[in-house]
């Protein structure tokens, strides 16, 4: 459509709106509807305009955004402000981040906010606040299971406490992340509620059938998520006698899309907690928003269409606030959830770097690179105002969805390599030291995940255990080496609660009948804050695992080069237990030479090999880490085992 026909509409719907809302200061607001109206217009009409009704929610979509651009506070329109004049803000280097979960770390958030000091300690300055919105009390999928979406959990504190903590974080420079679950809702969600109880409007909002026989259509070409606990995409709700989409698990109903009226009770949902002092918004499962029969119902172009559309509709209102993309899929699709076809990101500026979290657990089980370094320049540069979120571990299990083609490439056999690594870091490769346990084990391909905290499945719990010294100084290298790839790769780095001091895996969980059989509880602890305590005491292994991490964080935020501008140069040093790559910086002298040994014995590199890449054999270089120049033998340097460095020219 032409734009001065979508303008046309805007006038008439500016004209239909209600009297109250002229009357308040919506300068800026203007300013940017103005903007984004042609762009919010055409995605909208590509989703709905074949509806009878839609310039109706065309107008409903304006009021929800004028309404919440009348609720954001001054001090956020006021960030909003700032960063649109630095739009490239959340490219810097400065921002370390950490995902928590409330009630593991710090009890509520009252007590959570007390926690500060110990967050500006080690230098985060991005905090993830794990799921809080309102959920059942049994079955919750940790908080993704949604029933009141502006509630927060009661046992965690209130929304008064929420909003505190937000301005305290600001007062500290911390970001604020919060969780809105956009895929689906809780079975005792109002709407679902509604559904039940026959309301038609309600049953709308979700994928609801009489009979099997369009489920068992869709169920031939989708996958199942948890095969091992909740096989199947459908679930037969016994109070309405008709059978409803669970692609998660059979207590989440999928979201229909397909209607307008869920994507604006969604936006609602966004904005509302962007003026409660969210900075970034995950949204959770974007990849499964659309459904399609015939489809594996993932990575449909109407869920990009979707994002795209929520992107537009957050810049006219909070167009300082950040999206993340939690899509864990293929690389060249996850790519696409920056956005396609653009210079700068469309959807969401921010997205999981899920391919490289596995891939380095494949370094640290093979000693190798060569799947790591293979793999990553299979990795689609990103936007240029976009980035990734690197991490070691998360809330989440560990699955191993390398291209196959990868994998043969790097010489081995993808699902004879797959065993392997779900074999070693469960512990039952001969040799291993690691101590993960298996999840979402699929009896139908043979496929399964791992569940663990970084220290168990790197060796620590194993090595402490057995008290083994010389082990235990080589989990707390692998974890510290580890964390220098996701600080030096690109992008934010993102800590997992309690990886900082390495905590080992939690069973408490098996006493709970709603998470025993969920593995991934091991690696969601509550914190035991005497332990913390060891982080100051010298020879204990928390104290080198956090004071080793506080000292990287620390260098990282002071190197420029470290900024994500896709300015990241791989090297191929021709020894396969090393990877390497150099950030490059806008000066010659600014440029970083990252390096490091994932094998149990010391390698050597050939110096030679960086002349091309701006490094000379005859000049000094330092490790910025350290503050000391690197272990060199004429023309080779020295790694010892699991040590990183990154140089600079002397």
């Amino acid at each position: 459509m032409y734009e001065q026909i979508a303008h046309s509409l805007l006038n008439k719907i500016l004209n239909q709106m209600q009297p109250d809302f002229h009357k308040r200061d919506l300068r800026h607001f203007y300013t940017r509807l103005g903007a984004n109206f042609y762009a919010i217009h055409s995605l909208f009409s590509r989703l709905y305009g074949r509806r009878p009704d839609f310039e109706e929610y065309m107008l409903q979509l304006v009021e929800v955004l004028a309404r919440n651009y009348l609720d954001r506070p001054a001090e956020l329109q006021e960030s909003d402000i700032a960063r649109e004049q630095d739009h490239n803000w959340f490219l810097h280097q400065k921002w370390v981040g950490m995902a928590l979960y409330v009630d593991g770390f710090s009890l509520n958030l009252q007590h959570l906010k007390e926690k500060i000091p110990y967050l500006t300690e080690l230098g985060v300055n991005l905090v993830h606040v794990m799921p809080i919105l309102k959920s059942p009390a049994g079955k919750s999928d940790g908080g993704y299971a949604v029933s009141d979406f502006r509630a927060v959990n009661e046992e965690i504190g209130t929304l008064d406490d929420l909003c505190e903590l937000a301005a305290a974080f600001r007062q500290e420079g911390i970001l604020l992340a919060l969780d809105v679950v956009v895929n689906h809702t809780s079975d005792q969600h109002e709407w679902a509620e509604r559904t039940r109880q026959g309301d038609l409007r309600f049953q709308e909002y979700y994928f609801v059938f009489e009979d099997r026989n369009l489920p068992d259509m869709f169920e031939q070409t989708m996958p199942e998520v948890f095969p091992d606990t909740d096989p199947g995409n459908f679930t037969w709700d016994e109070a309405m006698q008709k059978w409803v989409m669970t692609v998660f698990h059979n207590y989440q109903w999928d979201l229909n899309y397909g209607n307008p009226q869920v994507f604006l009770e969604i936006l609602d949902v966004i904005l509302f907690w962007a003026n409660q002092g969210a900075d970034i918004v995950r949204l959770d499962a974007v990849a499964f928003l659309w459904k399609k029969l015939g489809t594996t119902c993932q990575n449909q172009e109407e869920a990009h269409l979707v994002l795209q559309l929520f992107k537009d509709c957050c810049q006219v209102v909070a167009p300082g606030l950040l999206f993340i993309a939690e899509a864990i899929v293929a690389p060249l699709e996850v790519i696409k959830y920056f956005g396609e076809d653009a210079v700068v990101a469309k959807e969401c500026e921010i997205a999981y770097n899920a391919t490289f979290m596995a891939l380095l657990w494949d370094a640290a089980a093979t000693h190798s690179s060569r799947l790591l370094a293979h793999a990553i320049k299979s990795l689609p540069d990103k936007l240029e105002r976009a980035t990734w979120l690197n991490y070691i571990r998360c809330h989440d299990d560990i699955g191993f969805g390398f291209d196959d083609a990868d994998i043969r490439a790097a010489g081995y056999e993808p699902r004879e390599h797959r065993k392997f690594l779900v074999d070693y870091l469960t512990g039952s490769f001969e040799g291993s030291r690691a101590a993960g346990r298996i999840f979402g084990y699929n009896q139908k391909t043979g496929d399964a995940r791992v569940s663990g905290t970084l220290a168990s499945l790197a060796g620590l719990e194993y090595a402490v255990n057995h008290q083994e010294a010389q082990e235990i100084d080589f989990a707390v290298r692998r974890i510290l080496l580890l964390h220098s790839l996701i600080f030096s790769f690109g992008g934010i780095p993102l800590l997992y609660y309690g990886d900082e001091v390495g905590t080992f895996n939690d069973f408490s969980y098996t006493g709970n009948p709603n998470k025993a059989d969920d593995s991934r509880w091991m690696h969601r602890p509550r914190l035991n804050w005497d332990a913390l305590a060891r982080r100051n005491e010298p020879g204990a292994p928390e104290h080198a695992i956090f004071q080793g991490l506080r000292k990287m964080i620390a260098v990282r935020k002071e190197i420029a080069a470290f900024a994500d501008f896709n300015n990241r140069e791989l090297t191929d040093l021709r020894n396969d237990r090393l990877f390497s790559f150099i950030r490059v910086g806008q000066q010659p002298d600014e440029s970083v030479f990252v390096i490091v040994n994932f094998d149990r014995s010391a390698q050597a590199a050939d110096i030679r090999l960086l002349e091309g890449h701006g490094f000379s054999r005859h000049e000094e270089m330092i490790d910025l880490v350290t503050g000391r120049p690197p272990h060199c033998f004429q023309n080779e340097l020295i790694l010892p085992p699991y040590q990183f460095y990154w140089l600079k020219k002397g």
